[in-house]
């Protein structure tokens, strides 16, 4: 599909999904919304595909909702639910999709990334923050909530600290970030980083990947007995695939395994 907020291309099984409203620091709309979530739905797809990458145009992430979209609201019908609760749900389908990928999915930050936009790196698996990178959720601030993003922020960083951030406002910067794990490196060399981070996970082996990642994801909401019990049925299933043989033999001839590259 042709995107007009956001551009996707793929790169050596590598998509790179970037925010393109730079002169709004890449602020949401409902028509970005949707055509992040066509993105990230394609992606999901297509299995030949080993990362995601996020990444704002124009030295920002994404400066959360965009304040001139929002305040263009309908009139208040008259009796039923509100119009406007459905495309800002909607959003909410959005992030549960990016943070449950198969792939893994791999935040770039420069500038500022709160509200909706803080809500996406919390959902990926890897996070580079550059050293202006700015995060928090200061919408209370101007009278309103984020809201979709609540769950993943809070399991990101825990209750107290996303307590801490809702009530207070507070945004903070790359090192303070780094603390409370709102990401796992800080660097002005973000290119660089990313290009490290890609190289560790093609040496993955796909299936074996998704798998991992879904268990971890499953250990938040699952009891441990449950996640034990699956985890070991993946286990075997996945002993007895071929790729696990050939990346065993690989390891122990100090070889690449044939998927890497």
């Amino acid at each position: 599909m042709a995107y007009r907020f956001i551009a996707l291309r793929f790169e050596k099984r590598v998509a790179h999904l970037t925010f393109e409203r730079p002169e709004r620091r890449n602020a949401l709309n409902h028509d970005m919304m949707r055509e992040i979530g066509a993105a990230v739905e394609r992606v999901g797809a297509d299995r030949s595909l080993r990362a995601l990458v996020l990444r704002g145009a124009g030295g920002a992430f994404c400066a959360g909702g965009d304040l001139g979209a929002m305040s263009d609201m309908p009139p208040v019908p008259r009796k039923g639910r509100d119009p406007l609760v459905a495309p800002y749900r909607y959003f909410g389908d959005v992030l549960e999709r990016l943070n449950r990928l198969p792939q893994a999915v791999i935040a770039v930050v420069e500038g500022p990334a709160v509200g909706g936009g803080l809500g996406m790196v919390c959902c990926a698996d890897v996070v580079i923050l550059h050293k202006a990178a700015k995060l928090g959720i200061p919408e209370p601030r101007s009278g309103f909530i984020p809201s979709q993003m609540l769950p993943f922020l809070v399991r990101r960083v825990g209750e107290g600290a996303a307590r801490q951030l809702a009530v207070t406002g507070t945004v903070i910067g790359a090192d303070a970030a780094l603390e409370l794990g709102l990401g796992q490196f800080v660097s002005t060399s973000v290119d660089r980083k990313l290009k490290e981070i890609l190289k560790e996970i093609s040496r993955m082996e796909p299936e074996a990947l998704a798998s991992v990642k879904r268990l971890v994801l499953d250990c938040a909401t699952q009891g441990d007995r449950a996640v034990m019990d699956a985890a070991s049925v993946e286990l075997v299933r996945l002993l007895r695939r071929p790729e696990a043989r050939a990346g065993m033999e690989a390891f122990l001839k100090k070889k690449p395994p044939p998927w890497a590259g």
